[in-house]
């Protein structure tokens, strides 16, 4: 039974038996989505939610993170789980487009709080929930995303309930319903890309997830086999799978390393065109454009093929934007996806001279670009591996430089350079309360 299997692998898998190198990078990936999630804070998709707050009559016990409203652990976990996603600066695990750290840390941080959990079982529960639900979500890829399903929502609630049975300490039995709880709630659609809705989906799951765990842990039941079973999660939801791979080398092969971090605000896929924008501006300025040609995946224009963006939102699924404030900017960071700089007559016009081309051998984390002048000179730049993937990750350096600009208008840099410091140095956290402190 597959289900069963991951229950065991889970229960069986201690903090201890996790290498150095897989600790490290699930404290970077936690840092990344406690930066974004802290940085985003202050959107009006996060007031909107807060301001069902005297309607619904919340709780307030649990620490919305960028601000001074508390809630209800539930809402709160929506919460932080939404705002993490909102700029689409998230970690990314590019074999599936999956972001793994939106739907468990939130789970993690709001279940630390509440009960002063040990941060040496919060990091357990962090890297086992990210473990499971991308090897859930390799299972199913690419067909369930091809369907239509957005994947971190549907995998990810997985990962959640799996990282609050961890926490809670349910036992097998419980910890199996629990998946058969979560599994009932897996959605999530892709038609919803580029609204606030998108990134409601890893708040959703986080919530589901962490919901039912808490149901299994008072004797709430459901199937024991939700991942495999003949009208479960997979054969429902992916007509092709490849199911038996979920517990395969378990403890020896991390998937985690495999999550990578974003230096652009969007779609992962568009990184490797803002790179090659990036490189290309060098060659001129933006008044002798003719043209610029860029190959790409086809995943590319499938994702990211709005031509006319309206809002900051829809400008991160347009390689037509986003290529465009490359090469203006220089960057493509969250700036650069406002309204004001969507709608703005240069990049208006840059946008009307983009052409992107479907190239069928080219990888998510490939794309040429070729610049064209008006006075016939070209220029190409070929990217094999964008800036931020795994086969070109960012430095500790650049991360951290991140961390540090997206939570700039939230906090202050004194406050941001002890989270780096805290969380690089995970074992001398004394409380999830001490480490709240530092993020409004």
């Amino acid at each position: 039974m597959i289900t069963n299997q991951l229950v065991k692998n889970i229960l069986d898998t201690k903090l201890e038996d996790i290498p150095e190198n897989v600790k490290q990078h699930g404290q970077k990936s936690f840092l990344n989505w406690l930066g974004v999630a802290i940085g985003a804070a202050h959107h009006p998709s996060v007031d909107i939610v807060l301001g069902l707050k005297e309607e619904l009559k919340w709780a307030e016990d649990v620490s919305i993170l960028g601000r001074k409203e508390k809630s209800d652990l539930l809402t709160a976990t929506l919460i932080n789980g939404m705002s993490s996603h909102i700029f689409d600066f998230d970690d990314t695990h590019l074999d599936t487009i999956h972001h793994p750290s939106g739907p468990v840390a939130p789970v993690v941080l709001a279940l630390g709080e509440k009960y002063d959990v040990d941060p040496d079982k919060l990091l357990l529960a962090f890297i086992l929930g990210c473990e499971a639900e991308l090897r859930i979500s390799n299972a199913v890829y690419p067909s369930h995303y091809d369907l239509g399903w957005h994947i971190t929502s549907t995998a990810g609630v997985f990962g959640s309930a799996i990282a609050a049975g961890v926490i809670f300490g349910l036992d097998e039995d419980q910890l199996s319903q629990a998946l058969g709880i979560a599994g009932t709630q897996a959605s999530g659609l892709r038609e919803v890309f580029g609204t606030m809705t998108k990134p409601f989906h890893p708040g959703k799951a986080a919530q589901n997830g962490l919901l039912a765990a808490m149901l299994a842990k008072k004797g709430f039941t459901s199937s024991k086999t939700v991942l495999e079973a003949k009208r479960g999660f997979a054969n429902v939801l992916a007509p092709e799978h490849q199911l038996e791979s979920v517990n395969i080398n378990w403890g020896k092969q991390w998937e985690l390393l495999k999550n990578s971090f974003k230096p652009y605000a969007c779609g992962i896929v568009l990184h490797p065109s803002i790179d090659a924008c990036v490189k290309l501006r060098e060659k001129s300025s933006v008044d002798k454009i003719e043209r610029i040609e860029i190959k790409v995946n086809p995943y590319v224009l499938e994702l990211t093929g709005k031509k006319e963006p309206k809002t900051g939102l829809e400008g991160k699924f347009s390689i037509y934007h986003s290529a465009s404030v490359g090469f203006l900017y220089g960057e493509a960071g969250e700036d650069q996806y406002s309204d004001e700089v969507v709608n703005s007559e240069e990049v208006l016009s840059l946008r009307n001279k983009i052409y992107p081309q479907v190239d069928e051998t080219f990888t998510e984390d490939e794309a040429l670009a070729k610049l064209v002048l008006k006075d016939g000179q070209t220029f190409e730049y070929e990217v094999k591996h964008a800036t931020g993937s795994i086969d070109n990750p960012m430095s500790d350096e650049a991360l951290q430089t991140k961390f540090k600009r997206v939570t700039a208008p939230i906090i202050s840099e004194t406050k941001a350079n002890t989270l780096i410091d805290k969380i690089y140095n995970w074992t001398e956290i004394n409380s999830v309360s001490e480490l709240l402190s530092h993020t409004k």
